[in-house]
């Protein structure tokens, strides 16, 4: 379907420049962290926007994947018309509004390729329960639009296109993400709590790897997700073998260092 971005909540005044963080670096990374996210969708009867609650996981170049009932609302809205908005934040304590978000407009297609299913039960093992129904399926959600809050006069608007991580040479990383991810959480538990604690300087706990393409990996930790970029593209499972030998040395070298 084609579109007018132009009627995305344009914008015309001078961004700031970029603060300590880089804008598409953290808009990025709240995409892959999101466990849930707020769906807007368009009723067909009035045409007004219909907010959801939802799940949400991503595919391997991070478009947003989303499992849908056929008896919900937003299902019947995106068959509709495919036009959506999706609303993920990174929670936190004190002002909610304080936390960095990020806006996504887009357009809604539904899904088969068959290791959604996977990605998707790695971010939501629940989903088991129902996942597949024959009345459930997955919609893809294909970035056209963002606008991230990243703090106070840092709101940038971001091609949809830029959210996106290129795969061209990685297939066989790809294809090999699963057995990776069993192989991680079965036998190097240590080394992902330092990736978490030590890297990401998030709390400790019992992460687990939920997800690896050519720029990082996603961890969760109960109802938290995590993102963890790699310090240089993955292509690979070798390459992947090396960068994550590489990345748990140099966590356990901070924990031997004073912090900074």
């Amino acid at each position: 379907m084609s579109q007018d971005l132009s009627a995305i909540t344009p914008r015309t005044e001078a961004l700031p420049p970029p603060g300590p963080g880089d804008h598409l670096a953290l808009a990025k990374a709240l995409l892959r962290e999101a466990l849930t996210a707020s769906l807007a969708s368009l009723d067909p009867a009035g045409g007004h926007p219909f907010v959801s609650l939802i799940a949400m996981a991503t595919d391997f170049d991070g478009t947003p994947v989303l499992l849908a009932s056929r008896l919900a609302l937003h299902d019947r809205n995106m068959r509709g018309d495919a036009r959506v908005s999706l609303l993920v934040r990174r929670a936190g304590k004190g002002d909610p509004l304080a936390h960095p978000r990020l806006t996504l407009s887009g357009t809604a297609r539904p899904a088969t390729a068959p290791h959604l299913r996977g990605r998707f039960l790695e971010r939501h093992p629940k989903a088991a329960l129902y996942i597949d129904f024959p009345d459930f399926g997955f919609w893809t959600i294909t970035p056209e639009a963002a606008h991230l809050v990243a703090g106070f006069g840092r709101a940038p608007d971001l091609p949809g296109a830029d959210l996106l991580t290129p795969l061209a040479g990685a297939e066989s990383l790809l294809a090999g993400e699963a057995d990776a991810i069993a192989h991680m959480n079965a036998d190097h538990a240590d080394a992902i709590g330092l990736y978490a604690t030590r890297l990401a300087r998030a709390e400790a706990g019992p992460w687990r790897v939920t997800g690896f393409d050519p720029e990082g990996m996603d961890l969760v930790l109960e109802d938290r997700g995590l993102r963890i970029p790699f310090p240089a593209r993955v292509a690979d499972a070798a390459g992947l073998r090396a960068t994550l030998a590489q990345m748990a040395r140099t966590a356990r070298e901070r924990g031997l260092a004073p912090d900074q």
